[in-house]
C-alpha cells in the first residue's frame, strides 16, 4: 500500500474543516435570518401583512381567547375610568377608580355585583346612613337599575374589547417595537395616531398588547390571553341589598 505523502494529509484536513465551517455557518445564517436579514424570521408573520389585515388578524385572536387581562385608563363621556379588570365569556372581576373612589365589580353570568368602601356609598348615598350597612360587601344590581347597563360593560369581554380594539381613520403600520415585557411587536395606527394606535405581538397569537386610544381617551395594557381564572357568587353572608337606585356617577 502507498503511503500519502503528510503534505497532501494536512492539505485534505484543511480543506474538510474550511468546508465543515462553511456549511455551518450557512446554517447558522439561515436559522438567524442573517443570510437575508429577515425581519420576520421567528414571528407569526402578520408584519409581513398591511395594517388592516393586521388589524382583523388581532382582533380575530382577540374574540377567540378565552380569557384577558386588561389595566390602563379609558375616558368616555367626559369621565376618566382607570380599570384593572380580568374578564372572559361567563364573567369579569376587577377593580374601577373614577373621579378617586374606586370600587370593585363582579359579574357572574348575569348577574353583577358591586363591592365599595364606606367612601363611595357615602358620596353616593348623600350621608353616612348606608355605610355600616354597605361597606366593603357585594350590592347585587337589579339587571333593570341603570347602574346595571354602565357598570357590566366593564366586566364583559365582548363588549368591552368590540368598543376599544378600533382605530379610527386611514390606518398604516408604524414599525416594529419591543413591548415592556420583552414581546416583539408591530404598531399600527389610525390617522398617524390621531386616531389611535395598537402594538400587536409578533410571537404567537398576534394578541393585542398595549392600546393608545386616540384624542387622549386613554390607555390599556392588555395581558394573561387565555390564562383562565374563576368568578363564583359571593357568600349570602358577603351580600346585601342597597334598597333603592345605585349610582352610576
Amino acid at each position: 500500500m502507498t503511503a500519502t505523502p503528510p503534505g497532501r494529509t494536512r492539505r485534505t484536513a484543511l480543506v474538510a474543516t474550511t468546508c465543515a465551517l462553511a456549511v455551518t455557518g450557512a446554517m447558522v445564517l439561515s436559522g438567524c435570518g442573517g443570510g437575508g436579514d429577515d425581519p420576520d424570521a421567528g414571528t407569526n408573520g402578520v408584519g409581513k401583512l398591511p395594517a388592516a389585515r393586521i388589524q382583523a388578524k388581532t382582533r380575530a385572536a382577540a374574540d377567540a381567547a378565552d380569557a384577558v387581562r386588561l389595566s390602563g385608563s379609558v375616558t368616555t363621556s367626559g369621565r376618566t375610568y382607570r380599570l384593572d379588570m380580568r374578564l372572559k365569556a361567563d364573567g369579569g372581576s376587577g377593580s374601577v377608580t373614577s373621579q378617586g373612589t374606586a370600587f370593585k365589580l363582579l359579574r357572574v353570568g348575569e348577574e353583577l355585583y358591586l363591592k365599595a368602601d364606606a367612601g363611595f356609598w357615602n358620596h353616593a348615598d348623600g350621608s353616612d346612613g348606608a355605610t355600616g350597612k354597605l361597606d366593603g360587601k357585594y350590592v347585587k344590581v337589579p339587571q333593570g337599575d341603570p347602574a346595571y347597563k354602565k357598570f357590566s360593560g366593564f366586566t364583559d369581554k365582548d363588549v368591552l374589547l368590540d368598543g376599544l380594539l378600533t382605530l379610527h381613520g386611514t390606518l398604516a403600520i408604524d414599525g416594529r417595537h419591543t413591548d415592556q415585557s420583552g414581546t416583539r411587536t408591530i404598531r399600527i395606527t389610525g390617522d398617524k395616531g390621531s386616531g389611535g394606535t395598537l402594538d400587536v405581538s409578533l410571537q404567537g397569537q398576534p394578541y393585542p398588547l398595549r392600546l393608545v386610544r386616540g384624542g387622549g381617551a386613554g390607555s390599556l395594557r392588555f395581558s394573561d390571553w387565555g390564562k383562565d381564572f374563576t368568578v363564583e357568587e359571593p357568600a349570602a353572608s358577603d351580600t346585601v341589598d342597597y334598597g333603592r337606585q345605585l349610582p352610576t356617577s
